[in-house]
């Protein structure tokens, strides 16, 4: 590959530079805008200086993120990294997310039954309990408040403590660890966060051998004590990754989430009038925030994408922002629009990595959004948008904190 093989319009420009801040939390980085126009396969540059293939197209993205010559595995030669955080921990492989086929097969059975439509369904009744108790907390402090850490933060942190078997009271430590990996500043703070996490999760899982309790970490514990199915490191790398992801994303999506309703009354205004437009709405957003921004893949083998070859050993980026905005599926991508058909986007991935909380995501977002419109009706900022910090490119997209008052 050579650095001069972006063309946009006929012209040949340098490959744009991946990943970038958005200048506005819901939308792609204007920088964006040329990859928009080059579908489905450019030419991009990382932090580091090394090109990278950008997948830009939807229909692209779905064939080749089902594709097993592209492989998760970061421990590959060419895997490509988009800052120097990742690559601190490169070398650490990572559950579920980061192994393949057949091994990831084995991983993702041994937890999909925690992770059904069917047991999503049956968490909403806790989970509104806990929306509503963060609400009530919130609520009787009274405004202003800032709803990441008030509300955003703590519901999916407590769902999924409830659900692994996880001690909410250590909800400081692992949410501080948890940011740590995910935005450092320093690689080494990466590098200890992981540490701190699989010391912590190996403590844990160590007590629960001796007295296993209710919770997903637990029924693994067990499992592995009556087959030898896994080892202690796998059990603490299946937590590390379900404890992490299972909170940070949704918290991420709630706030985000409530920032751009606030922004777009007349969209919030259709919600509250006919709340069984909720489930679309959801979809919706996932689309046009595409929070989890830049999905890594290494090529195995050579691989011919609408006339250009993706080498063995060439780093592949996917672009969710971009491709869940790709106006052959979804026209005028750029405004929400809860009646349109969204269920189709990458905001989870797609294929065999395909996110397994999806379900339970999906809950969540709906009862967090719907209560929290439903019991402050007056709910708005409390700060100018401009001035409401939010999250850079390399990392999850997001909101640093959201002032709110009712």
């Amino acid at each position: 590959m050579t650095d001069t093989d972006t063309t946009t319009g006929g012209n040949r420009t340098r490959p744009v530079a991946f990943p970038q801040d958005r200048t506005c939390p819901y939308h792609p980085p204007a920088a964006y805008d040329p990859l928009r126009a080059d579908r489905p396969l450019t030419r991009v540059t990382l932090f580091d200086g090394r090109p990278a293939w950008l997948v830009t197209g939807h229909a692209a993205a779905r064939r080749l993120l089902a594709d097993p010559r592209l492989s998760t595995d970061r421990t590959r030669d060419g895997f490509p990294v988009t800052s120097a955080r990742l690559a601190a921990v490169r070398p650490r492989r990572t559950a579920l997310l980061g192994v393949d086929d057949p091994e990831h097969r084995a991983q993702r059975k041994a937890v999909l039954p925690e992770f059904t439509l069917k047991r999503a369904t049956a968490l909403r009744p806790r989970i509104h309990r806990i929306v509503d108790e963060r609400l009530d907390a919130m609520i009787a402090q009274g405004p202003p408040a800032d709803l990441v850490s008030a509300f955003a933060l703590p519901v999916p942190s407590m769902v999924i403590c409830a659900l692994l078997g996880v001690p909410y009271a250590d909800h400081d430590f692992f949410e501080e660890q948890s940011r740590r990996l995910l935005r450092g500043p320093l690689p080494a703070d990466v590098q200890d966060a992981r540490d701190r996490l699989e010391g912590y999760l190996g403590e844990l899982v160590d007590r629960k051998r001796e007295a296993p309790g209710e919770g997903l970490l637990d029924d693994l514990v067990r499992k592995q004590e009556a087959e030898g199915a896994f080892d202690r490191d796998q059990l603490i790398a299946y937590a590390v990754i379900l404890l992490v992801a299972g909170h940070e994303t949704t918290a991420n999506m709630i706030s985000l989430g409530t920032y751009t309703l606030l922004g777009h009354p007349h969209r919030l205004a259709e919600l509250r009038a006919d709340p069984s437009l909720l489930p679309g709405a959801v979809e919706e957003l996932m689309r046009v925030l595409s929070i989890a921004d830049g999905l890594l893949r290494v090529a195995t083998e050579d691989i011919e994408v609408d006339g250009r070859t993706i080498r063995a050993g060439d780093g592949v980026v996917f672009s969710t922002s971009v491709i869940n905005r790709d106006e052959t599926v979804y026209p005028e991508p750029d405004t929400l629009d809860w009646h349109r058909p969204a269920r189709h986007h990458v905001a989870f991935g797609f294929g065999i990595h395909q996110c397994l909380g999806q379900n339970l995501a999906r809950a969540e977002l709906e009862i967090a959004l719907h209560t929290l419109f439903a019991r402050l009706p007056g709910l708005r900022l409390a700060a100018p948008a401009r001035e409401i910090p939010f999250k850079p490119g390399d990392t999850i997209q997001g909101m640093l904190e959201l002032p709110v008052a009712w």
